[in-house]
């Protein structure tokens, strides 16, 4: 899988792309490289890779910007990186379509893990059902697509992983690390407000009223369910 992926990795640091290629191409990604929103831009717009690293503080369009830009017009993964401290960005751009992040300093050999997560849930091989039908809600394993009363709605890689999964467990409760290590392959000490995004996202797409889901549901204290 990894030899015939493409990572684009945007960071205007030229020794962090500089660490961040070598690591990915030791392990068999093949990389392109942007020092800003603008050259990424152009790169996308000539070849959809299969991921993109993006740093959030960028010249000119920043990381936010252009991470609205690429889910405007596609479902690529993205992972941010970010400065510590830079929690209330982590949130918007998680909130935008980001699927990760990774702050600042960090481990080579944990972005690389990331991103290789990330690749390998984005397109899951899913026993079983190849579709799940809850009321107006649709669920297709097979083509990765959610309709609500026969419309289409636009969910991220992460987004559908973590909706077919909960789906695929009906009425099971599962804690914010559970999640962490099922959907999104990390261990739990890890930051969980992820999902707590992700959830939200999800609801907002998906529920009537996001404020009373009727499928995701929270169970105080313990964690979410998907209740059919």
């Amino acid at each position: 899988m990894s030899g015939m992926a493409t990572v684009l990795v945007v960071d205007d640091e030229p020794i962090v792309r500089e660490v961040v290629v070598r690591y990915l191409q030791r392990d068999g990604y093949e990389t392109l490289e942007a020092a800003d929103g603008h050259r990424a831009r152009e790169l996308l717009e000539q070849s959809l890779p299969s991921l993109v690293v993006l740093d959030l503080m960028l010249p000119g369009i920043d990381g936010i910007a252009l991470c609205r830009w690429i889910r405007s017009r596609s479902d690529v993964p993205v992972i941010m990186l970010t400065a510590r401290g830079e929690e209330a960005d982590r949130i918007v751009g998680l909130e935008i379509g980001a699927d990760d992040y990774v702050t600042k300093p960090f481990s080579p050999r944990e972005l690389t893990a990331r991103v290789r997560s990330v690749l390998r849930r984005s397109s899951p091989v899913v026993a079983g059902e190849a579709a799940l039908r809850f009321g107006d809600l649709e669920i297709d394993a097979a083509t990765r697509d959610v309709t609500k009363d026969g419309a289409a709605l636009r969910l991220t890689a992460k987004e559908f992983d973590l909706l077919w999964f909960l789906a695929s467990h009906p009425r099971n409760v599962f804690s914010r690390n559970q999640l962490m290590d099922r959907v999104w392959g990390y261990e739990s000490a890890l930051d969980t407000g992820t999902v707590t995004v992700h959830v939200r996202r999800l609801r907002e797409k998906i529920e009537d009223e996001p404020s009373q889901p009727r499928f995701l549901e929270t169970v105080w204290g313990v964690g979410y369910r998907f209740s059919p």
